[in-house]
């Protein structure tokens, strides 16, 4: 792993780092506060020698000194001397309990020892301290008294009397926590680094191109109004993220294969809840935008989400031409999106791989080519079902949506396996549902954002010939609020956007078409009147 793999770790899992720092720090001053405090107090002890005068003999008599402390300093930890101190201070202890209360330090090349005494009350450690240098120093006279009552050889004596400490020596709060955020921080890093490697889903490109060898067409930001409201609004909204990464897509799909683009695209995904379906419609909605004619095909035939989204009349559809019991004239809906049309995905039949893998299925998916520009179709998940893998054999190829965190490496594999074993082509994969502040998307664009003030204007497909270009196009006149528009009628329609083999408007279309829209395409304004309520005017489906 590299740097920047440890970086996007720590940004990835900041949340994993933190909990454990914070637990940790938690439990250092759960610990702190739970610990019975300890005072010390310390008695500082001299050691002498007797005899001699002479530079030589004192010499010899502080090297001498120095041996005893270290003899001295085993005195203070004997239960011994525990026992004499406990005859003249009673505390309810045992001599071994006692002497697991005191220690003695030197300080080196001196004659100087500590005896340092801990307990929980300041002025008992006071007491234990002085009694022990009182007792040391009777001792230590009765052991270096000769037998027959002559002068001592060494002795010991107080130098300094112990005094009650105020302030605890445990526990030490400020170093525990110290030492616990750390803990917690190499603990939560180590947690982070092997959460990550354990995780294997889906979260950039370098992932998806690893794994699948494809391309990553479009990066969708997680919005949280698409929950109920799945189609983006991209006129009201055209600044949004969300409208934004749905053009960028279909600027890249419209530019994977620049002499033959994908016309007919079958969106679907390794299993539910992808996000296929948004993927689908608003893919649908950013191409009518743009100025081409585009049909939305809800291939879904067992769990169909097109018609609810959209408001469509779901008792005629796909399945009912594939039935052959109607036209696909009759049975496509307009939608309140200029250039958009919708077909339904009818009743839910019990054999849909079985029809969507069919010979009229196919045909189907050819007179839709030639109808319209784009074919925008919804299928089922690859791997519960094969109904989207046979139906993508019918179209230019397969657009593969996988959800950020969510879909998993093997489960990505698979499906782009299912289709490759069929002789399907993928046309690349988007990644969905990505959180709003990611730096390692990787995304095509630039992250230019328009300027609000400023028109957006869509470039035709062919440029405009020279006298147009120099002319400029007459204002465009708004209807007349009390003028409700007119429901285009099917034969209207299908006519004017029939073409053969190429998605190019003709001559006069693209003449006309600065005249009409100059920057954009409106929403087709709604008065009382213009439609049902369900924003269905086709003749057929009254049939």
């Amino acid at each position: 792993m590299e740097i920047q793999d440890y970086l996007r770790i720590l940004k990835a899992r900041w949340i994993i780092i933190a909990v454990t720092v914070i637990v940790a720090i938690l439990g250092a001053l759960g610990a702190s506060l739970l610990t019975t405090p300890l005072y010390e107090s310390s008695a500082r002890m001299f050691v002498s020698t007797s005899g001699g005068t002479s530079v030589n003999e004192a010499y010899q008599g502080n090297l001498f000194s120095q041996q005893r402390v270290a003899s001295y300093s085993e005195l203070v930890t004997s239960e011994a001397l525990a026992a004499r101190v406990l005859d003249v201070l009673p505390l309810g202890l045992t001599p071994s309990q006692l002497a697991a209360k005191v220690k003695a330090s030197s300080t080196p090349d001196t004659v100087l020892f500590d005896i340092t005494v801990s307990d929980a009350s300041p002025a008992i450690a006071r007491d234990i301290a002085n009694a022990m240098a009182t007792e040391l120093t009777n001792q230590v006279r009765e052991l270096e008294t000769p037998e027959d009552g002559g002068t001592p050889s060494a002795g010991v004596k107080t130098f300094q009397q112990a005094d009650a400490s105020a302030t605890p020596v445990s526990p030490k709060t400020k170093r525990n926590l110290a030492l616990g955020a750390a803990v917690g921080l190499l603990l939560g890093i180590a947690l982070a680094v092997l959460r990550d490697r354990l995780d294997n889903t889906i979260k950039g490109r370098r992932e998806i191109e690893s794994i699948s060898g494809k391309a990553l067409v479009g990066t969708i930001p997680f919005d949280k109004e698409r929950k109920t409201h799945p189609a983006v609004d991209f006129q009201d909204l055209a600044q949004s993220s969300s409208a934004e990464a749905f053009r960028e897509l279909r600027t890249n799909l419209q530019f994977l294969e620049v002499d033959h683009p994908p016309r007919v695209i079958v969106v679907t995904s390794a299993i539910p809840s992808e996000g296929k379906t948004t993927t689908a419609v608003n893919l649908a909605i950013s191409l009518a935008e743009a100025g081409h004619h585009v049909v939305l095909v809800e291939g879904d035939l067992r769990r169909p989400r097109i018609s609810k989204y959209m408001g469509l009349i779901g008792s005629v559809g796909l399945s009912t031409v594939l039935a052959g019991q109607a036209q696909v004239d009759e049975v496509l809906q307009p939608t309140r999106y200029e250039g958009l049309q919708a077909l339904a995905s009818g009743p839910l039949p019990p054999n849909p791989s079985e029809l969507l893998g069919s010979e009229a299925s196919r045909a189907l998916m050819v007179e839709l080519r030639s109808k319209f520009d784009y074919v925008i179709v919804d299928g089922a998940p690859l791997l519960p079902v094969t109904d989207s893998a046979v139906l993508t054999t019918h179209s230019d190829g397969a657009l593969l949506v996988t959800r950020y965190g969510h879909t998993k490496s093997n489960e990505l594999s698979r499906a782009i396996g299912n289709l490759e074993t069929i002789g399907a082509h993928v046309l690349g994969v988007v990644l969905a549902l990505t959180p709003s502040k990611k730096g390692d998307m990787y995304s095509y664009s630039y992250n230019y954002s328009a300027d609000a003030s400023l028109p957006r204007q869509t470039a035709p497909p062919v440029p405009a010939p020279q006298a147009a270009v120099a002319t400029p196009a007459p204002p465009v006149v708004p209807p007349t609020p009390a003028a409700a528009p007119v429901a285009p009628q099917p034969a209207s329609v299908h006519s004017g956007s029939t073409q053969t083999g190429s998605a190019a408007p003709s001559a006069t279309a693209r003449t006309a078409a600065p005249a009409a829209a100059p920057y954009s395409r409106a929403r087709r304004p709604e008065a009382p009147g213009d439609l049902p309520r369900n924003g269905i005017e086709n003749p057929g489906l009254r049939k």
